[in-house]
């Protein structure tokens, strides 16, 4: 019997606006639409309490990748980040957020907003006193920050958008700011579009007294520099004689001695993009959208006074490798190397003396900026355009921590404007989620419990090339993911439009997770699953009581549903293959969905919603309803799956497929996206798209057509998934979680109850007693840190007691130094030996404890000097000042070294007065 033979139960329509009647409906006029009435008199009332507020939700990325380049601290224990109007502090050993400063309440609030926002746009830290920070905001403040305690000890409101910020310790209680001022007239030459202009000032930090004791002070003092083009860059030379600024085709240099005489352009061929000074002698480098490296020696006498706005050509020299534009440039402490980094996302490191050139290749996203740590141990913090931080050894140039929370899309170097949907799936057996990363064709782990970011899975090997020529190289994308309801196996489609010859390329994948390495395997490839046409839905089988076998179900474009299911070769491999094909008249499939036990299939074709046996692929019944004339999905939804919810456009219709009949229908004004049963009740949720950004949740019960609640969230859904509740430590069993995936490729949590049990977003909280890692001396270089210890420090409490300080892979690395470089391999032998076994006894260790070389003499050498470090080729070694190299020649030349003998089981080196 079909849905137009049963009788209607129910009807509502949002705001009261009722649809034309069901043609076979028996029901007077009149007392439909008292019906109507009262139906939607139910529904105000019921809803009224909660049709204004907003849905719990909470983002788990960043709003876009930072393009702020991140700052370090005075002694390299932490680097600052800008997130939005907030400063995230971030621990270089853990690679946590230890702390946040966040301009909260009204006390840092401008008087005048200015339109633009009021994300932090420029960081530097203060030259007079390292434990403070300023920024500088689009709202229009500059903000002094106590980076130690954590407090906000200034706030200059100078009523301009803040492009850029300078300081220089020459200049005590001033700042240089660029800010964005609008042209005034548009370009006539060829109809181009109106360029922003610019202005750069200096502004004194000493406050009006009118305003002194004001929480938004405005400064006593702003002188003006000069204008440009919208900068890109403002930067002081090391002596700070020089101010330069880059904007359009064009350098911008200004003595700081003479700020009247205003700016002396230098002109580029090409339009530039970054900037970055020497750190000691006087000139600066430059990176344009051509990708050359341009060295500007132009800051001398040279430069005439008081010729505003003269244009001059200036000695440069050029280095070139990028193919784009490049991003990011920064030196290294000593001057001798000049970093570069692009959309290319590769590192490179210029040799300045020799014009050679060493690579760190696929860092894993472009590059948007690089920061150089000035500690002993350099190193080069890459800010990509995933919103992750790569941080690279400056002696081996290899990567050596991945800092990633969710890695955003990287719109950078691959456009996704035009996609409409995103993978998302909820793996139980790790609790995590599987979602889209920075590349197409790759899809990456997360973990909401503890906020972390598990692993990354490359779907389909791509070769990242960036574009040539300004036309992107189009890569496989993964469109959908799926994971079974045992959390063993995972099935993923991807594939890439033809274009330029070759043909269209789709591919279904099924993955099988290894819970020993905690990871996703491939086990079958099926090309072309349903031809050239696309995939409209993938579902596994939910697995019965008494079935243990798994099943999967696609279907395509092509008008065709197919089932997959697991065989087991000879050898006891397992593998998927196709177990049945089927068609319904012509229609083209657009949803599958499964019963709550696996036992119905049902499928979306057209106007019809057909029920499957699952087994023998046979149709059960076949649906047709009136009230929705085109199904576009169907869920079994109530205890027990007795009924139906059909899905179209703007109506949803509830059908009882006990009764065969309409329980009630529901008509929206807006979009129906998705419909989400709850698998514990008779609850549903329905997410309905009003515009690009805004999307309403309803939520039902299948006794009444009435909404239990209308909630509202302010961005539009790409791809939303159902998350357990105990996720979120949710008390409430009925209530909803999910997590989705936003218009602008941001991840958010959102539902009834988000509680997380972790969260690294840390608030302001004082740097002072966080314990940080000791530096390594240099006998601990030579003989390791056992023999300087006076007692074993206990392990920490995350690791079990009896795990040893050194894995065996990290006691391999050692051969990675040269030989040459190695003391005598004797020496190293007991050692490592030591690492490989178990730890003596303590009989044992008190039989070795007389040959021990004196701990007392090593650890009292061992905290005197600090450590610096050169590069020898690509290795990292320290240099030992002074003090430390007299101490070592003193000891040695007091005391001499005598060598075992043969049969000795003595250490191989041993001490003697």
């Amino acid at each position: 019997m079909g849905a137009s033979e049963g009788k209607t139960i129910g009807e509502v329509h949002i705001q009261g606006i009722p649809s034309d009647p069901p043609r076979r409906s028996q029901l007077h006029k009149g007392r439909r639409q008292k019906i109507l009435a009262a139906h939607a008199e139910a529904l105000a009332s019921s809803s009224s309490a909660v049709h204004d507020l907003n849905w719990t939700w909470r983002s788990l990325t960043e709003s876009s990748a930072s393009r702020v380049p991140p700052v370090f601290t005075k002694d390299g224990y932490y680097f600052l980040t800008a997130a939005g109007p907030a400063v995230k502090i971030y621990s270089v050993a853990s690679g946590q957020v230890v702390s946040t400063l966040s301009p909260t309440g009204t006390m840092s609030q401008p008087s005048q907003p200015t339109g633009y926002g009021d994300a932090i746009s420029s960081m530097a830290l203060n030259p007079h006193n390292s434990f403070q920070l300023f920024t500088g905001s689009l709202d229009g403040c500059i903000r002094l920050w106590d980076i130690l305690d954590a407090n906000l000890l200034q706030t200059i409101d100078i009523s301009t958008p803040v492009m850029h910020l300078a300081v220089h310790e020459k200049f005590k209680n001033e700042v240089y700011v660029a800010v964005l001022k609008k042209a005034n007239a548009v370009n006539t030459p060829g109809n181009r579009a109106p360029e922003d202009n610019a202005a750069v000032y200096r502004v004194s930090l000493i406050p009006t007294k009118a305003t002194a004791d004001s929480p938004v002070q405005k400064s006593s003092e702003q002188i003006r520099v000069g204008k440009t083009r919208a900068p890109l860059g403002l930067g002081f030379s090391p002596s700070g004689s020089w101010l330069v600024v880059i904007g359009g085709h064009k350098a911008y240099v200004a003595k700081t001695t003479d700020l009247k005489g205003g700016f002396t352009k230098f002109v580029s061929p090409e339009k530039l993009t970054c900037l970055a000074f020497h750190p000691s002698e006087e000139y600066f480098a430059t990176g344009d959208t051509k990708g050359v490296v341009r060295l500007w020696y132009c800051l001398n006498d040279s430069i005439p006074s008081g010729l505003t706005g003269t244009e001059k050509r200036a000695p440069t020299t050029t280095l070139h490798w990028h193919a784009h534009a490049v991003s990011a440039l920064a030196f290294t402490s000593n001057g001798a190397y000049l970093l570069s980094g692009g959309e290319e996302a590769v590192l490179i490191i210029w040799q300045l003396h020799t014009g050679k050139k060493e690579f760190v290749p696929r860092v894993g996203s472009p590059i948007t900026t690089i920061t150089v740590s000035k500690s002993a141990e350099e190193q080069y913090l890459l800010g990509l355009a995933d919103a992750s931080f790569v941080s690279v050894r400056s002696g081996t140039l290899r990567i050596s921590k991945v800092i990633a929370r969710v890695k955003l899309d990287s719109a950078t170097a691959y456009d996704r404007t035009h996609v409409t949907s995103a993978p998302l799936a909820v793996h139980s057996l790790s609790s995590s989620l599987i979602l889209p990363s920075s590349h197409p064709s790759t899809l990456q782990t997360y973990s909401p419990v503890t906020s972390k970011l598990i692993s990354e899975l490359e779907i389909s090997p791509s070769n990242r090339v960036s574009r040539r020529e300004d036309n992107p190289l189009e890569p496989c994308r993964v469109e959908q993911a799926s994971v079974s309801e045992g959390g063993e196996w995972m099935a993923t489609v991807d594939g890439r439009e033809g274009s330029g010859g070759f043909g269209a390329e789709i591919y279904l994948k099924i993955w099988n997770w290894d819970r020993k390495a905690s990871s996703w395997t491939l086990n079958t490839r099926v090309d072309r699953p349903h031809g050239l046409k696309s995939i409209t839905s993938i579902s596994f089988r939910p697995r019965g009581k008494d079935d243990g076998a798994e099943s999967l179900v696609t279907t395509g474009e092509d008008g065709t549903i197919k089932v997959w299911g697991t065989r087991s070769s000879s050898k006891g491999e397992v593998f998927w293959v196709a177990r049945s094909t089927t068609r319904f008249r012509s229609e083209v499939p657009t949803h599958a969905s499964w019963s709550l036990d696996g036992s119905l299939l049902t499928v979306s074709l057209g106007p019809y919603a057909v029920l499957y046996d699952p087994s023998t692929m046979l149709v059960i019944k076949n649906l047709t309803c009136p009230e929705c004339p085109l199904v576009l999905s169907t869920h079994f939804v109530g205890q027990g799956g007795r009924y139906l919810a059909f899905r179209g456009y703007r109506d949803l219709v509830l059908w009882d497929l006990i009764t065969e009949s309409v329980r009630w229908r529901y008509h929206s004004t807006s979009s129906l996206q998705r419909v989400f049963p709850h698998p514990r009740d008779g609850t549903f949720v329905v997410f309905e798209s009003h515009t690009q950004t805004r999307t309403t949740v309803t939520k039902f019960n299948v006794e009444s057509v009435t909404p239990i609640s209308t909630r509202f969230l302010p961005f539009y859904l790409l791809n939303v998934a159902l998350c357990p509740s105990r996720w979120m430590l949710a008390k409430d069993p009925s209530s909803f979680t999910f997590v989705g995936i936003t218009g602008s490729w941001t991840v958010v949590l959102l539902g009834d109850q988000i509680h997380l049990a972790e969260d690294d977003t840390a608030g302001p909280r004082s740097l002072a007693g966080i314990e940080q890692t000791t530096k390594r001396t240099l006998f601990q270089d030579l003989f390791g840190k056992v023999a300087l210890s006076d007692a074993p420090k206990p392990l920490p409490t995350s690791f079990p007691s009896n795990s040893s300080s050194w894995k065996g892979k990290e006691v391999e690395k050692v051969f990675e130094t040269p030989a040459y470089l190695l003391p005598p391999l004797g020496s190293l032998f007991d050692p490592l030996i030591d690492e490989f076994l178990t730890l003596r006894t303590t009989d044992e260790s008190a039989t070795a404890e007389d040959d021990s070389v004196s701990e007392d003499e090593d650890a009292e050498m061992a905290e005197e000097g600090s450590q610096t470090q050169i590069i020898i080729g690509n290795r990292l070694e320290r240099i030992v000042d002074a003090k430390e190299m007299v101490a070592m020649i003193e000891l040695f030349q007091h005391h001499a070294i005598h060598s075992p003998a043969p049969n000795s089981m003595s250490p191989p080196l041993r001490e003697r007065t």
